[in-house]
């Protein structure tokens, strides 16, 4: 059994290589830097729509983490985001046409650049609204961390996508272009999460959180997944199955210690509730262009109507990395 589930999962793995060699033709570049990217730079990879207000935060947060280069595909954004994008000196940024949804949520797309500029990079893939916090982030760069990972032998860190949100309803605060999101989105959930482990892949599967209790109430098993394995020492035959939730090969999933341990591990504060929320709720359901026919934005455009407050009597007000330790949500492992 255990050899006919490693040859499907092989067989899938080629699949998506080729989709994403397919679907490189919906990629033109907008600006090509690749020329800079040195040897040992860790690159930042991430597809936006209409992020200009998130977009130099996003940028001057990783920059200060120290990552070197930035490669973006933008989907058709009618915002001043590309522009912008256009005129920084360590992004590449590409224009991707066609549908988000039919290249597998821009899975294809980022499979192709990776393959193609990431290979022997350690390769940071996330969202405009996705910040990396890890083990002694406030002391040690990026680059610490990703020396220790191969001194260790480890070639993926896993980090849960912890949802912040402010105190009172989600539009009451306007976002300025450029400041720190963490500002308004001070709070998070230090419980309510459901755990499993994914058979076929191996990867542990997250949900749970304030999206969960308030927009998801009635159905919690179709909640946002949580988890994600967002830091990758790449590899050509590497390939991002779903999101960043998994990978092929199916090794790269066990960021955790199946015997009994812990394995350092990290968080992405997911800044999705600043008041620009309603808005690009509403945009994301009109364009059904998300998963399982954008039932996830199909809850969200119900719930926003009433303007919600997320926050409730358990929520927690973020300090830094230390406290998420301190209540189980990240580790340091052995890392000293």
């Amino acid at each position: 059994m255990k050899f006919i589930r490693s040859y499907g999962l092989r067989l899938q793995r080629k699949r998506w290589r080729i989709r994403a060699f397919r679907k490189r033709r919906q990629l033109s570049a907008v600006v090509d830097r690749t020329a800079q990217i040195k040897p040992n730079d860790i690159l930042v990879f991430s597809t936006l729509r209409n992020e200009d207000l998130r977009l130099p935060f996003f940028l001057e947060y990783y920059r200060s983490l120290g990552v070197n280069h930035f490669v973006l595909v933008d989907n058709e954004s009618t915002d001043d985001g590309p522009a912008f994008l256009k005129d920084q000196p360590d992004v590449t940024l590409f224009k991707a046409k066609g549908s988000y949804k039919r290249a597998r949520f821009g899975v294809d797309w980022m499979n192709w650049l990776q393959r193609k500029y990431a290979h022997g990079h350690w390769c940071l893939t996330v969202d405009p609204d996705e910040l990396l916090v890890y083990p002694f982030c406030d002391t040690r760069p990026l680059r610490a961390l990703t020396d220790w990972l191969d001194a260790s032998s480890i070639k993926s860190f896993g980090a849960m996508l912890l949802d912040m949100y402010p105190k009172g309803p989600v539009d009451n605060t306007p976002y300025r272009r450029g400041a720190d999101p963490l500002e308004i989105t001070e709070w998070f959930d230090s419980g309510n999460y459901l755990i499993e482990r994914n058979k076929r892949f191996g990867n542990l599967w997250i949900q749970g959180g304030p999206r969960a209790r308030t927009f998801f109430q009635d159905r919690p098993e179709r909640a946002p997944a949580l988890n994600k394995i967002p830091l990758v020492k790449w590899e050509r035959h590497y390939t991002y199955v779903s999101s960043t939730h998994m990978l092929l090969p199916r090794g790269l999933n066990l960021v955790y210690d199946e015997w009994g341990g812990e394995k350092a591990s990290g968080v992405l504060l997911h800044t999705k509730f600043l008041n620009t929320f309603t808005d690009k709720a509403r945009e994301e359901l009109e364009r059904r262009q998300h998963y399982a026919n954008s039932h996830e934005y199909r809850a969200y455009a119900a719930g926003v109507e009433a303007n919600p407050d997320l926050w409730c009597k358990w929520s927690e007000k973020y300090i830094n990395w230390r406290q998420l330790e301190i209540l189980g949500i990240m580790s340091k492992g052995n890392w000293a």
